[in-house]
């Protein structure tokens, strides 16, 4: 529905009403189509336009001299999506926008195709195919707009970056997307920054301030731009707030970066592959300790958690959490000087949706900790031979977390009947008494399962699967009891022994059993 200028439609007709009751010859006037939109300013907003999507601070158009309802811009536009409005600081306000939404911006010409506006959903908007410099043209007497491609983008100016600091963020770092402590660079002159160490397969992009994801970025001038072992794919960037441009990271390793902030390039330079050198962490004990848990900070009220009785690796414990920060230790050490289990990146945030990272590390420093946001009951899995941990949230806040609802539920892996074939999955059979409790009881081979609720010929559904990859399934049963429902990571159960076991899901408390029968 277009928005008009309703008050001088009713104007009108309360003035012809007016008029035919005192003269009653005159004919009712209507007033149909659209009437002028009448401002004085105009902006464009979106991913497309240089400003981004923020309101606050939207692209100005520029009104026409010798008609003051036409407005018109020149610059670069991003791949992306642009509407416009007449006013800063509101998305609830009326919105110029394509009578379709996405309809395309492109390298074709475009004259006077109309536009609607109205404020709210459906949100249409237009679609820039094709970067480069364009001129826009918005008539608000006639509701069109016109558009004219003129060239590839411009480059913004190489203006020196002064700054003390560089950092780069993504989750190609090892710090991931954490915009409050990303990964700082070692400055080597007036402009020039390195980083030696590890990169994983991922993004990123560079920064010269935290805390703020609204600020200008370093990007590469075409985003993916790839980095691998020969280098990187294009040495320049620019340091712009959009397009949101990222480098690619296409093989993992450890590289040396070099950024020149006078002349903005980057240089790669590939060094060694990554090595893991994470053994298994030998320890009978475990415990926790922050302000977290039920303990506080007191190493004497250290948390301790139970070790499974089939993987010596494997340690849990369910309890109460509070909102703060906590770590682990491998004993109760006064001197707190001992190495600490802590997440791979700071204030890895545990919450009722789990833990944000499933990897950890096993220092002494930096002292980074994991950081509680939700006050719950929680169950904790440590693996101290992957270096994992897994939390679930069994309830949140008062209420305990939902059942998996279901009337089906199915086991899939080479390890079962059926194989790794959506088309035989291995049926389970729902207890009569509990809807919520399947069981099977059959032939198992060494190898790996998971489960399903639906088959999903994709493989893209969520699967049942263990807290830690790789959770034993054998003569003694079930290494951990308690399982995720997710589409990652790719966790899956380990069958060490052919034989017959009974497999029993408790889609309620999330739990598996499994029993060996021989």
């Amino acid at each position: 529905m277009k928005l008009r200028n309703i008050s001088y439609a009713v104007a009108a007709m309360a003035i012809a009403s007016a008029m035919t009751g005192c003269e009653g010859e005159k004919d009712l006037i209507i007033i149909d189509g659209n009437l002028p939109i009448k401002t004085s300013v105009l902006y464009m907003v979106g991913d497309a336009t240089p400003c981004g999507w923020n309101i606050d601070a939207p692209l100005e158009l520029e009104a026409k001299q010798e008609d003051p309802l036409v407005f018109e811009w020149e610059g670069n536009l991003n791949v992306g999506e642009m509407k416009l409005c007449l006013t800063t600081g509101s998305w609830d306000a009326p919105f110029i926008r394509p009578e379709n939404n996405g309809e395309e911006i492109g390298k074709s010409d475009i004259s006077d195709a109309t536009f609607q506006m109205h404020a709210g959903d459906p949100d249409e908007k237009w679609k820039v195919t094709e970067a480069g410099v364009y001129h826009l043209t918005f008539d608000l007497r006639n509701w069109t707009m016109s558009s004219s491609w003129l060239g590839d983008q411009e480059l913004p100016p190489i203006e020196p970056i002064d700054t003390d600091v560089l950092y780069i963020v993504g989750d190609a770092t090892p710090c991931g997307w954490n915009i409050d402590a990303p990964v700082a660079l070692e400055k080597k002159s007036a402009y020039v920054f390195e980083y030696d160490g590890p990169l994983l397969a991922g993004d990123f992009k560079a920064c010269i301030s935290t805390g703020d994801w609204g600020v200008k970025f370093i990007r590469p001038v075409s985003d993916g731009c790839r980095i691998d072992k020969s280098g990187v794919e294009s040495d320049s960037f620019v340091f712009v707030l959009n397009p949101d441009s990222k480098w690619h990271v296409a093989e993992a390793g450890v590289y040396h970066l070099s950024f020149d902030l006078e002349n903005y390039t980057i240089a790669v330079e590939f060094k060694e592959e990554i090595v893991n050198e994470r053994n298994p962490i030998e320890s009978p004990t475990l415990y926790m300790i922050g302000d977290a848990t039920p303990g506080g900070w007191s190493m004497d009220d250290a948390t301790a958690f139970t070790v499974s009785d089939s993987n010596r690796y494997i340690f849990f414990w369910e309890g109460e959490l509070v909102e703060g920060n906590m770590k682990a230790c491998l004993e109760r050490d006064g001197t707190f000087s001992c190495p600490f289990i802590r997440p791979s990146s700071p204030a890895c945030e545990i919450s009722s949706q789990g833990v944000a990272a499933p990897d950890f590390v096993y220092t002494t420093n930096p002292d980074d900790q994991w950081h509680v946001t939700e006050a719950g009951t929680y169950r904790i899995t440590f693996d101290l031979e992957n270096w994992t941990i897994s939390v679930v949230a069994v309830n949140k806040g008062d209420d305990e977390v939902a059942p998996l609802e279901t009337t089906t539920l199915y086991m899939i892996g080479d390890a079962t009947p059926g194989g790794w074939s959506m088309d035989n999955l291995t049926a389970m059979t729902m207890d009569s008494d509990n809807k919520y409790v399947f069981t099977w009881e059959g032939q198992l081979k060494a190898g790996e399962m998971k489960a399903c609720l639906q088959p999903d010929g994709n493989f893209a559904c969520p699967f049942v699967r263990p807290s830690s990859d790789g959770c034993l399934i054998g003569e003694n049963g079930v290494a951990a009891p308690d399982f995720i429902y997710t589409t990652g990571p790719d966790n899956k159960w380990k069958v060490a022994k052919d034989g017959r076991y009974k497999i029993t899901f408790n889609l309620k408390n999330w739990t598996i059993e499994a029993e060996y029968l021989g």
